[in-house]
């Protein structure tokens, strides 16, 4: 979403809603039942709703990515040490995702997403 946003493009409804259809397959394939999938697609959709407005691109370089330490820490205790070699790997990872993302065509981003290995 902040891919197609810096590009100037809208990200289509039938892209949200295949990530969240894939996301509910996914709990589905897990082994959660109706009532489970439907309380964690709500949960999810208002965390998605809580990080989009807190991410930003660097100011300096608009093509520099980098994630919100205070947003990661508020959802996963494990990364709550900035210096700690899981935090590092995870904003590693994150940064490698939006270079793969950027550089790819707007039409085929998210299917292409799906391949992505850092």
């Amino acid at each position: 979403m902040i891919i197609f946003k810096e590009k100037g493009q809208k990200f289509s409804q039938k892209s949200y809603d295949l990530l969240f259809h894939n996301i509910e397959n996914n709990l589905r394939e897990l082994g959660f039942g109706d009532v489970s999938v439907n309380k964690k697609m709500k949960d999810f959709n208002k965390i998605l709703y809580d990080i989009l407005p807190k991410i930003e691109l660097s100011e300096e370089k608009k093509s520099t990515f980098d994630i919100n330490h205070n947003l990661v820490s508020k959802y996963f205790d494990n990364l709550k040490d900035p210096k700690s070699t899981i935090y590092i790997e995870f904003r590693s990872y994150f940064r490698k995702f939006y270079d793969f993302c950027f550089d790819k065509s707007l039409d085929n981003m998210v299917r292409e997403a799906v391949n992505f290995k850092y």
